[in-house]
């Protein structure tokens, strides 16, 4: 199973933000089968987009979201994975690694995807898997200098996640990084 992990886009018409073209090609029709989108969309048409690229769509509200029918966590399961969704706003102090382990317990999930600070992170904690898929345009941010764009694809098979990292650092030559987690390893 195929999915994808959208970060903060900050897509904003006025700036002329938007997902790379080299980003644009891996996103393809038919190719994933869910998108999970920590938020802040911004447009309407970010939201299309993400909805031509796969059925199943799942977003969380950021804080620049003015669609309020988004809502602020979310709970999907894929495959044997339970995984949380939420943008990060809310998690005080903003990208702490304690307190988004607090939220995944509180949600009871195997894997945990946050964002809101821009910084691209995939990692595993006790026995979790803890995803921040930065920014899908490179969006400014107060927390990151100098955001790259990038995001996350997952593929999932029965207990093993495997994560493929997309950036696009400043030189335009992408970069893709592979982590492997297998759920049950290190259990809390």
């Amino acid at each position: 199973v195929s999915t994808q992990s959208t970060g903060s886009s900050g897509i904003n018409a006025e700036y002329g933000d938007s997902i790379p073209p080299k980003f644009r090609k891996l996103l393809v029709p038919g190719k994933i089968q869910h998108i999970l989108c920590t938020g802040n969309l911004c447009l309407r048409e970010t939201h299309d987009y993400l909805k031509s690229i796969s059925s199943d769509v799942h977003i969380v509200r950021g804080d620049f979201d003015l669609n309020t029918s988004y809502p602020e966590q979310k709970v999907v399961t894929v495959g044997q994975f339970k995984i949380g969704l939420i943008h990060g706003h809310q998690v005080v102090p903003w990208g702490d690694n304690d307190a988004i382990a607090a939220v995944r317990r509180q949600l009871d999930v195997d894997v945990m995807v946050s964002g809101h600070t821009h910084k691209l992170e995939a990692y595993e904690k006790d026995g979790k898997f803890y995803i921040n898929p930065g920014s899908v345009t490179g969006a400014y941010s107060p927390m990151e200098r100098n955001p790259v764009p990038a995001f996350i694809l997952m593929d999932i098979q029965s207990s093993t996640l495997v994560t493929y990292v997309y950036s696009l650092p400043p030189d335009g030559e992408m970069e893709v990084k592979k982590i492997e987690f297998k759920k049950g390893d290190r259990e809390e």
